[in-house]
């Protein structure tokens, strides 16, 4: 069935599903690492409102890409766009990219940012950066992924001191080896 999911641009329409995703990767990827009051206190309704307003309101160079499973509909997503804040001298930045629990570790992962790597390299950007938290275990993903650790920093969020790590491509010219291969670049 992987084979047969598809990575696109998402419209406002998928905001629901984007909502649903985002709540439910947080829950499982960040339970034990958040305070439980904020994972409890998320919802799917509050988050798709957010991202129906960002889908209705596209800036420039920015994407918001779903990976699509038949028969599943909307199993993960990633943002992309012109770095924001501390950006090492790298002009671009994924923002997100989360997955439903059940669908990880199946390469969409791979394939959303690879379509978020080249859409930022279409978009003219030079280079792309993204920050992980510490304790997410996909930090590994982003280096078996050519990312480079390039900073470290520590954010104070809902009272809670979480330290993050920065992965870049500072050149994307020449995409990492993973996205040079068929299908993972977006549709």
């Amino acid at each position: 069935m992987i084979e047969s999911a598809r990575i696109r641009r998402a419209g406002p329409a998928d905001a629901r599903a984007i909502g649903k995703v985002h709540v439910e990767s947080w829950r499982a990827t960040y339970a034990g690492v958040l305070p439980d009051r904020v994972l409890i206190d998320m919802s799917a309704d509050l988050k798709a409102s957010q991202w129906r307003r960002t889908l209705l309101r596209p800036v420039s160079g920015d994407a918001v890409l779903v990976a699509e499973v038949p028969e599943a509909g909307v199993v993960g997503f990633a943002s992309c766009g012109r770095a924001q804040g501390t950006s090492f001298g790298i002009d671009g930045e994924v923002q997100t990219l989360y997955l439903l629990p059940d669908w990880q570790e199946q390469g969409l992962g791979r394939r959303l940012l690879c379509a978020a790597l080249s859409v930022l390299k279409r978009g003219g950007r030079q280079g792309a950066f993204l920050w992980v938290l510490a304790a997410n275990p996909a930090r590994f993903f982003y280096e078996a992924m050519g990312g480079i650790r390039i900073g470290e920093r520590e954010e104070e969020l809902w009272q809670t001191r979480l330290p993050e790590v920065a992965y870049g491509w500072p050149d994307l010219s020449k995409l990492p080896p993973a996205c040079r291969k068929k299908g993972n670049a977006d549709r």
